[in-house]
């Protein structure tokens, strides 16, 4: 049976691992409340989205031997950019798939028509913005630079996203997504680029979690009045 001075030393250990850990628990807990009860495609903002985007049917297209590529062609895609067929070449350049001309990079009005290709009609535009670089906490972190910024007029903050380099539509986000980012972030305890699950922080908290637990089981063990008839 551990004596009253190993108790009190354990008991001493458990008050302060609890009241150390106890604002990382409390966002463990409530960040996986908040996981637990939304619905991730909302998170995503499908239901800013068009179910099926609408695809474009394009004839007289060019063969890849009428273009001007010197190097070999290992990928090639087809996008529809503005309701004209371009393609995506190694996925370094676009051509125009019915002049052959190369294109250098999407316009903020072309960026807009693509967008329209993917969100819902009743949409409003309010604002679109050119970014070329973004830190590891921007919400279109790891996504291709740069890119056109579409904002609407909605109470969800609501933006889209388009690559600029080939005119693909990259991502939505709104609010609720940005709530959950943030809380994901206290989740993994990655705060440098947030997602990160293997950080040495979030090890050390886990490690001292688990201490803090089997110290209480510990405790109850050696302060309870049935072990202790027991053990007698």
């Amino acid at each position: 049976m551990v004596n009253r001075k190993t108790a009190l030393k354990i008991r001493k250990a458990h008050r302060y691992l609890g009241i150390f850990l106890g604002i990382q628990f409390l966002m463990w807990t409530i960040s996986g409340m908040y996981f637990s009860w939304t619905d991730i495609d909302e998170i995503h903002g499908d239901q800013f989205k068009k179910e099926v985007p609408n695809q474009t049917a394009f004839l007289d297209l060019l063969g890849s031997s009428e273009l001007n590529i010197q190097e070999p062609i290992q990928s090639l895609e087809l996008l529809d950019i503005a309701n004209s067929p371009y393609y995506w070449i190694n996925e370094t350049v676009l051509y125009n798939a019915r002049t052959g001309a190369k294109k250098i990079e999407l316009t903020a009005d072309e960026a807009i028509k693509v967008a329209e290709r993917y969100m819902l009609s009743d949409l409003e535009l309010d604002h679109i913005q050119r970014i070329v670089s973004v830190d590891d906490h921007h919400e279109y972190r790891g996504r291709p630079l740069p890119a056109y910024e579409i904002s609407y007029k909605t109470d969800e903050n609501l933006k889209a996203y388009v690559a600029i380099e080939n005119g693909a539509f990259q991502t939505v986000r709104h609010r609720d997504w940005r709530w959950f980012d943030f809380l994901w972030m206290t989740h993994t305890m990655d705060y440098q680029g947030r997602d990160d699950f293997n950080t040495i922080v979030l090890r050390v908290f886990s490690l001292l979690g688990l201490i803090t637990v089997l110290s209480g089981f510990l405790l109850w063990f050696t302060s309870s009045p049935t072990i202790r008839k027991i053990k007698k």
